[in-house]
Parts: C-alpha cells; structure tokens; sequence
C-alpha cells in the first residue's frame, strides 16, 4: 500500500474554525492599553481615598479626646473627684491619667474595687504622624500655642505638619 501525502506548499493563514478560541496581537494591546489607562486613573483615587479615611480617623480620635476631657472636667467641677493640682483648673495633668483613672472623691474601695474611673481606654495613634504623643494645650497657653505649658491638658492637637483635604493644616483641627 501507498499512502499518498499531499503537501502544501502555499504559506497562507488558514481561516479560524467554529471552535477555534484565540485573541489577536492587536485585540491584546487594546485590552492591555484599556487596562493600563483605567489603572492609572484608578491610583490616584485609592490615595485620596486613603487620606480621606486618616482624615476621618483624625476627626473621630480628636473628637473622642476633648471629649474625655471635657467629661473629666464636669466630673471634677461637680466634686466627683479627688482634688488635684489647684492650679489645674479642674482639668487632667496628663493623658495618661484619662487612660489610668482618677480616683473618686469619697468613695470607699473595697472587695476589689479600685474606686477608680477612667475616662479613655486608651490614647489613640495620631494617623499622620503614627504615634501616640499628641500636642497638647493647657489653660494656661495661647489657644494657637504650639508648645504646652504642663499645668494641665485642656486641648489637644495633631503634631503633623501637612495640610488637610480643606487646605487648613492638621494641627489646627
């Protein structure tokens, strides 16, 4: 038997058939060109939308301190707590006595009662800088004061140096 082998010797592209799948050179350079262009305007808006979130957080931490603050002043001002520093103004000496408690005025600690209250759980991270260790200002000090007096914590601020999504800086909030 002869087998007969039939060869073509034309080079022409063979037509696709019915389940024939495959994409062209130039179908690949639009699809990479698309996603390329998409993914450079999708960039920018992952980092604004970063700053806006710190922004908010910023907002949020600030807001939970003050008013930490302003609930330890009520309490002290209504003689709930034990008498500190006079020259104090009936405001915290530290943050840190907002997380670690203040002892009550006539209160008698027993069975494991500390007879303490405390008025954060903890002091948050500014988001900017990323550290714990706010600006603070006291009564005392300018309210634009930059460097704190240490008689008291009446306000606190941002230590960061940029300037929000309003254009006012961060420790001006």
């Amino acid at each position: 038997m002869v087998f007969a082998v039939q060869m073509n010797c034309e080079s022409r592209p063979q037509p696709r058939r019915a389940g024939q799948q495959g994409l062209t050179l130039v179908e690949l350079i639009v699809a990479f060109s698309i996603l390329l262009i998409l993914s450079t305007m999708a960039v920018p808006l992952a980092r604004h939308q970063i700053v806006r979130q710190r922004e908010k957080e910023l907002r949020r931490d600030l807001d939970d301190m003050r008013a930490a603050i302003d609930k330890y002043k009520d309490y002290c001002d209504a003689g709930k707590l034990q008498a500190t520093n006079p020259d104090a103004y009936c405001y915290p000496l530290t943050l840190e006595s907002l997380v670690d408690g203040v002892k009550l005025a006539n209160k008698i600690s027993g069975n494991g009662d500390t007879g303490k209250i405390r008025f954060l759980r903890r002091i948050p991270k500014d988001p900017f800088t990323g550290d714990a260790d706010w600006g603070k200002r006291s009564m005392q000090d300018e309210p634009d004061s930059t460097s704190w007096g240490g008689q008291n914590v009446f306000d606190v601020y941002s230590k960061s140096l940029d300037k929000g999504s309003d254009g006012t800086p961060y420790s001006q909030w």
